[in-house]
Order: C-alpha cells, then structure tokens, then sequence
C-alpha cells in the first residue's frame, strides 16, 4: 500500500535543466574545461554539482581540490539565482498533481540540487507547502546513483509521524527523471516511477513504469504502483 511520495525536484517539478547545462557550461569554460549538451544529457544529468564538476575535472585531467569544487559550486548557485528570475517554469502537471497527492500521502523533495535553490523556487511556484521534508545535496554524503538521499528522505518523513507506524520503502514511491535516480531508487528498496522529460521513455526502462508527463497520472495510478 502507498504510503509516502518522494519528488526528484530538476526536471521532474521545475524545467530547469537546460539552466543547469547552460551554467555547467559557462563555470566549466571559465576554468578552461568544455562540456556539450551530448555529454550532459548522456552522462552528467543525473549527478549533484559536487559529481558533476569532479567528473568533468576528472575526464580533463584536471584535479580539483576541496576548497577549489566548493568556489564552483558557490559560483554556478550565484549564476542560478540570476537565472531563474526570469527562465523558471513547473513541468505540465505538476501545479494540479502536487496539491492532490498532498491530500492523501506525506511527500518528500530529494534532490542534488542546493536547499537553497529549491526552496526559492518551491516558494516562487507556490508549492513548498506541500512538502514535509526537502533532502538536498548539502544533505548527502554521496550522490544519486546512491540510494542515502531517499533513505534519509524516508527517515525523516517518519520523524514527522511521532508514535504513528513507521513507513517503509516497500511502501514509498520515488519520482524521478533520470536513469541515476531510478538506481538509487532501487538500491534504497523503493519502486521508481520515471518522468520522461529529460530523456527518451525507452531509455528510463529500469523504472517500474515510465510516463511521458505528470499530466497522465492521478492517484489511482500512483497507489495501483506500490499496491
């Protein structure tokens, strides 16, 4: 029986990886490192900026020491802020769905992206109510593929039901848009439901069902995926 929702949060709620590439690659360039869309969308789309800027040092060449990944990562979050106020957006259904589920099922946000980045924009499209808990990549030792941030996720959600039964994850549903977030899924014990909106339906396969938009699903489907 569903029990609890976990949201992956760039690009399942907000459309904001094009942002997310464009930044990558302009922090990237100014470190002499170059990265294509291909590349993102094929191997760097499902990491937190920790992952992804050790990757691209990493597959240059290039070490990157502590104090040098966290000024990058200060650098792309200031860069982010000056984006979305103007480019930020939900995803087709996500206004209607989000409120909905709220009603019935404790929701959780986990997510790579920086806790300040997310509650901006959760706040700016009128949905931060609806969360219990948000997990970020300050959160986190270890990003997706990792199944930490959906575990914590989980454990705190169970925190907010003080003397209530615990929720376990065969009784959690994840909603993710990568193919890193529906491993991590998995390895925390919990169905994924993928997203196809940042990459093709057929290459989300591993998850336990694919849609192609938030706007085909409604709670019946939701409980009938973990029932």
């Amino acid at each position: 029986m569903l029990r609890a929702i976990i949201f992956d949060f760039n690009g399942v709620l907000v459309d904001d990886e094009p942002i997310h590439l464009e930044l990558f690659q302009r922090v990237l360039a100014e470190e002499g490192i170059s990265l294509s869309e291909k590349d993102y969308y094929a191997r760097y789309l499902g990491m937190d900026d920790k992952g992804c800027f050790r990757a691209a040092f990493q597959e240059h060449g290039r070490t990157l020491d502590k104090r040098l990944l966290a000024e990058l990562i200060q650098r792309k979050a200031r860069y982010y802020r000056e984006s979305i106020k103007t480019k930020i957006r939900p995803f087709p259904g996500v206004k209607q769905l989000v409120p909905l589920v709220a009603a019935r099922y404790p929701l959780a946000i986990a997510s790579g992206a920086l806790r300040s980045e997310i509650e901006i924009i959760t706040e700016r499209i009128n949905l931060i109510k609806y969360f219990q808990v948000i997990v970020s990549t300050e959160d986190t030792n270890e990003g997706k593929p990792s199944p930490e941030i959906f575990i914590k996720a989980l454990a705190l959600l169970n925190q907010n039901r003080p003397g209530g039964e615990p929720m376990h994850p065969s009784e959690c549903l994840v909603i993710e848009d990568s193919k890193e977030g529906i491993l991590g899924a998995h390895r925390a014990g919990i169905k994924c439901l993928a997203v196809a909106n940042s990459h093709p339906a057929e290459e989300l396969a591993e998850a336990d069902a694919v849609v192609r938009s938030l706007e085909e699903v409604d709670l019946e489907y939701l409980a009938k995926l973990v029932s």
